[in-house]
């Protein structure tokens, strides 16, 4: 899991060349004015999924994890509360999305958060169980971007 900021001079260019190609895409759109929807950017390998969220707490949101794509979650308005923690193959399904690429699972033990702001990103790979869109204080809406990168890419 990595955790930054659009806005801070790091050494992204240290990354895989498709994450880094998901972070150039978060810094030149302005997502607050853009439309829900979703947005190719290097086909089905890298794209940008738009939307606003509602917050909540956290035994309402579920923790998930993805087999193919590496999640790169970016907040362009509001705050938000992700929880994190590594994926020890040992949790219980809750729930599997396979044409989503998605995997609930019905609960993880030495979960970890982060709080987000505008700005702020968050890169979740195979490997990384999380929680997004868990209330940071009181519920509100939030402007997400979900960035998929195909881990095959890496």
């Amino acid at each position: 899991m990595i955790f930054s900021s659009i806005y801070v001079n790091d050494d992204a260019g240290r990354y895989p060349q498709a994450i880094q190609t998901a972070i150039a895409y978060l810094k030149d759109n302005d997502f607050v004015h853009m439309e829900p929807g979703v947005y190719e950017i290097q086909g089905k390998e890298i794209y940008a999924q738009v939307f606003d969220a509602e917050t909540g707490a956290v035994p309402e949101r579920r923790p998930e994890v993805h087999e193919k794509y590496v999640d790169v979650q970016f907040l362009a308005s509001g705050r938000e509360k992700l929880g994190f923690t590594p994926d020890t193959g040992t949790y219980e399904v809750d729930e599997r999305i396979d044409e989503r690429d998605l995997i609930f699972y019905k609960s993880v033990e030495n979960e970890g958060f982060i709080e987000a702001v505008p700005g702020c990103y968050s890169i979740f790979f195979p490997a990384d169980v999380h929680r997004p869109a868990c209330a940071s204080g009181e519920p509100m809406t939030v402007r997400k971007v979900v960035v998929k990168v195909a881990a095959a890419l890496l």
